[in-house]
């Protein structure tokens, strides 16, 4: 009776909030919702119902006014479904400033839009999309829908901020399960969980209100520190006619072992191929690389999303025969082919770009994509298969430094894929500088990056020559500059170098002064702003991946030219990390040189100023002049 009781009351303080959130005038939005946002949530309502370990209903109510111009785009409803649920009671209401209602959008004024991607061909995702809009602000949208669940690997998450510049009066979330079903709970720091458990059912909820907006705050990591958030992930589940145990990693990488049992088996003809291609290579590395190259040449990438084929590889045999595949179908058949060879290797699962895998929380949200590690007595080479550009073992910046599920035949085992140093990820450039008596200046710079850099110019390599040209051009300073050479190429397939040589020319490298001229020494690699300095900066920040920047570049001076100054040498140091400039003359000739070296790693909110102060100080010495006269 104590618990009906409960479950009652619980139900009650569900509908009076429903019923305390039906006043949607704008002018009620608190003063502190408002600043720095363009949309407020005023209320959102998400309830889950878990009724087997393959079954599951949602029921989702969204209230935002849109503050602005700029908050249009959260006006949009989308939401995506497939063969395993169906979305329904799908309602749209448009409200004005006041919170009149202007009008009802029923089922049929959804849009309903396959979701297949330009590189995806097999796909079996839908997603019903509506546009509620209004001329005049601030006017608010709502939108509501239900949806069922034939088939479960993930459970909703909740987040109670939903952006940057859109605020949230009131988010809740209820999720109820059935007895018997086992699931596991990630929250943020100090979220209160509420729970009840009544006629063999578990109802946990949570509740946040009065979120202010936050804005996008330079080299941010997210907004998980400021949102209050809930992961839910099952123990056990069911999904396209499988099922599986995602308790531990363990069991996870398990189950997609199992999935891939009898997948990387190769036709005859693929055989005889990959014993051709490897009767000569006399060490396992040699195998590797050729094979390697091998599928980089003769495979594309392609998304298959259909079902259980979106955890589930393409067979190895029909990757044979068609030359397409996605991560998995890739790895996979990387996989048989090493296979063929006498050499083991084993899937991964990772997070691209994503943050790196929980150690203490398996679920299936945490991972977006499949390499392949090929473990060795000394070492562990990392394959990126979906590459046809990356030389063997280069995975790309966005997979290196995080935790990662190998797929085992005794279960998932969490690795750890390769940090690519600063020293990796460098810039090393050497430039020529000729001045003419009459100032024009011919500047000729060879330069080579590696590894993160290496990614960041890869596309100068690719795209057509006279893209890359037009690219170099806007990057220049000077409005007259002519270019006389371009060229970036990869002298070594094997190695993630790309080498670049610029040659061009350019009358404005001098500015006068009366009888002196003056020369900005820095003309290759420098700092053109400062970013601002934040007052209560809420999140931390992290550098993009660390590099190594080495330039030099020499002036050579006309006949009767000489040099009446020159800068200080300078030296910074930070936990940032490094910076030198060095200034010498002699003769005719001046020479420069610079390095700079950063360290990524995440830094506290209250670091970032200092952070600003140093990246000023570098700022400032990339633009000192050195005085010519004559």
């Amino acid at each position: 009776m104590q618990k009906y009781i409960l479950f009652t009351l619980f139900i009650g303080l569900i509908s009076l909030t429903v019923q305390s959130q039906n006043n949607y005038d704008a002018s009620k939005i608190p003063d502190n919702l408002k600043q720095d946002a363009v949309a407020v949530v005023r209320n959102e309502e998400q309830i889950y119902e878990y009724k087997t370990i393959g079954s599951g209903t949602i029921k989702y109510k969204i209230v935002i006014t849109i503050l602005s111009k700029a908050g249009d785009t959260y006006a949009e409803f989308a939401e995506v479904y497939d063969r395993f649920s169906n979305i329904y009671n799908l309602k749209g209401i448009l409200y004005d400033a006041t919170g009149k209602k202007i009008k009802d959008y029923k089922s049929s004024d959804f849009r309903d839009n396959s979701l297949v991607s330009n590189y995806t061909i097999f796909q079996d995702d839908r997603v019903k999309l509506l546009n509620i809009s209004n001329t005049t602000y601030p006017y608010t949208v709502e939108y509501s829908y239900s949806q069922d669940f034939n088939g479960i690997l993930m459970l909703p998450s909740w987040k109670s901020l939903k952006g940057y510049h859109i605020a949230t009066e009131k988010s809740s979330y209820v999720f109820q399960k059935n007895a018997g079903l086992n699931v596991r709970f990630l929250t943020s720091e100090g979220l209160k969980t509420d729970s009840i458990t009544t006629n063999n059912k578990t109802i946990y909820s949570w509740v946040a209100d009065n979120i202010p907006a936050t804005i996008h705050e330079p080299l941010s990591v997210g907004t998980d520190q400021l949102a209050a958030w809930v992961k839910i992930a099952p123990n056990q589940f069911e999904f396209d006619s499988f099922k599986g145990d995602l308790s531990t990693w363990s069991n996870l990488g398990a189950w997609i072992s199992k999935l891939n049992e009898n997948g990387d088996i190769l036709p005859a003809a693929t055989k005889t191929i990959v014993q051709g291609l490897i009767k000569d290579a006399k060490t396992d590395h040699e195998k590797m690389q050729i094979l390697y190259n091998y599928l980089q040449q003769n495979t594309r990438y392609v998304s298959v999303q259909l079902g259980i084929g979106g955890f589930k590889p393409i067979l190895a045999e029909k990757v044979a025969q068609v030359n397409y595949g996605d991560c998995k179908a890739l790895s996979n058949y990387m996989k048989a082919l090493l296979k063929e060879a006498g050499i083991q290797s084993n899937l991964i699962l990772i997070g691209n770009g994503m943050p790196e895998l929980n150690k203490t929380y398996s679920s299936m949200g945490q991972a977006n994509h499949m390499i392949l590690a090929v473990p060795s007595a000394k070492d562990t080479t990392f394959l990126e298969c979906t590459s046809q550009n990356y030389p063997m073992g280069y995975i790309g910046y966005s997979n290196s430094d995080r935790t990662v599920l190998m797929v085992t035949e005794n279960g998932g085992k969490l690795i750890r894929t390769p940090k690519y140093q600063s020293k990796d990820n460098y810039q090393f450039s050497k430039t020529s500088v000729l001045l003419a008596e009459d100032g024009t200046a011919n500047i000729s710079t060879k330069s080579s990056y590696g590894n993160a850099q290496y990614e960041d110019n890869l596309s100068n390599l690719l795209s057509e020559p006279t893209e890359v040209r037009k690219r170099i051009l806007q990057g220049l300073d000077f409005a007259d500059a002519e270019l006389l050479q371009v060229k970036f190429e990869q002298n070594d397939k094997k190695l993630p170098i790309v080498n670049g040589e610029i040659r061009y020319i350019t009358k404005q490298l001098l500015t006068k002064g009366g009888d002196k001229m003056f020369l900005v020494v820095n003309q290759i690699n420098r700092k053109e702003s400062v970013p601002e300095k934040i007052t209560n900066r809420k999140t931390s920040f992290a550098i993009p991946f660390d590099y190594n920047d080495e330039d030099e570049i020499t002036y050579t001076l006309p006949t009767g030219l000489k040099v009446e100054f020159l800068p200080k040498d300078v030296k910074l140091v930070s936990e940032f990390g490094e910076y030198t400039a060095s200034f010498i003359a002699n003769g005719n000739t001046i020479t420069y040189k610079r390095t700079q070296t950063m360290n990524s790693k995440t830094y506290p909110a209250s670091k970032y100023n200092e952070y600003v102060d140093f990246y000023k100080k570098i700022y400032q010495a990339d633009k000192v002049k050195a005085v010519l006269s004559k």
